[in-house]
């Protein structure tokens, strides 16, 4: 089993925005990928906004790599998504 985290911290009124992408887009298109055995979203909130990690969990580079493409420890963060954060992590 391969994890990967991701850290990015989200505006405060933008962070429910974000699950949402996460619920409606990205967690079902990563169902779709064979290898992918899961995914978890945590979350906290600070003085600055709302701290997010996720973290997915996979069977093999290759699938990984069906994910993320050829870099595997590239971030990958859909342009739509990236408006809701004040910073995030470009590599996992």
């Amino acid at each position: 089993m391969i994890v990967r985290t991701w850290h990015g911290l989200a505006k405060a009124d933008r962070a429910e925005a974000y699950i949402r992408h996460l619920e409606e887009q990205v967690f079902p298109a990563l169902t779709r990928i064979e290898g992918h055995r899961g995914a978890r979203v945590l979350r906290r909130e600070t003085a600055e906004g709302v701290e997010f990690m996720v973290v997915t969990r996979w069977t093999s580079i290759d699938a990984i790599q069906a994910f993320a493409g050829d870099d595997l420890t590239r971030a990958v963060v859909e342009p739509e998504a990236q408006g809701h954060f004040l910073c995030m992590d470009d590599r996992v």
